[in-house]
């Protein structure tokens, strides 16, 4: 009788490892915004560039440059003076010997009242924190889409007048806030909103000085403390004023 022939089982040929298609990454698209007038009407409409209203979130880029910035801006205004720089002391107070007290060649030594401080704050020290402008420019349009995306900024044609007049900027802020849906913006008592101006414009500026809850800048000083410190912006001329923010990002 014949032996069986062994089968041998053919090992599968491998799968042919099918490329993946390379996904291109989804360009933000950008948005369009109503422009309002200072009566409450509207001047018609501006898209808005995706590199400055259309980016993520990051909250921990935001924190790290606003508090770097509020380092920056932190004045060294506490200094002691060491025992050498206090005023008087050149006397000893007695003799060395024979009065039974305990021996003191001034009375400007840190255990006298009056005298130096041991170890207390100076004036040297330095908060200064380095703030790469990539960063800086990054914050500041992550806070600009996160605002836009809360429908926390308002667009004006322009905010002009033609003497400085608090009553004339209260009425052109009532109007153009409701027209936007906004009226917190109006009663909100403090920290309510920051005013860009496209160029420097005193009249504007006196006009909506004394309002306690509104600050106002030129929109080229725009800043992410600015910006997380109010609630609202406002953003006047913004033909003008978005390519202003938009040369932020060229380099």
């Amino acid at each position: 009788m014949a032996p069986a022939k062994k089968t041998v089982a053919k090992k599968a040929a491998p799968k042919k490892a099918v490329a993946a298609k390379a996904t291109a990454p989804k360009k933000a698209v950008a948005s369009e915004a109503n422009i309002y007038t200072m009566a409450g009407g509207e001047a018609g409409t501006i898209a808005l560039p995706a590199e400055l209203f259309a980016q993520p979130w990051k909250a921990d880029l935001v924190h790290q440059v606003v508090i770097g910035m509020q380092a920056n801006a932190r004045p060294t205004v506490a200094n002691t003076k060491f025992r050498g720089e206090v005023a008087g002391g050149g006397k000893k107070p007695w003799k060395q010997k024979g009065t039974g007290r305990a021996r003191h060649g001034s009375n400007r030594s840190p255990i006298w009242k009056g005298g130096g401080v041991t170890h207390g704050p100076r004036a040297e020290r330095v908060y200064a924190v380095k703030i790469n402008r990539k960063m800086r420019a990054a914050a500041l349009a992550s806070v600009l889409s996160r605002k836009w995306a809360d429908g926390q900024i308002v667009f004006v044609d322009s905010l002009a007048f033609t003497t400085p007049k608090t009553k004339d900027a209260k009425a052109a802020l009532v109007a153009f806030a409701n027209a936007a849906g906004v009226p917190e913006l109006v009663s909100k008592r403090k920290n309510a909103a920051v005013v860009a101006f496209a160029r420097k414009d005193v009249n504007a500026e006196k006009s909506f000085r004394n309002m306690g809850n509104l600050t106002t800048e030129e929109v080229r000083n725009l800043n992410p403390v600015d910006l997380m410190n109010k609630r609202y912006l406002i953003i006047e001329n913004p033909k003008e004023a978005l390519p202003q923010l938009a040369a932020k990002f060229a380099k």
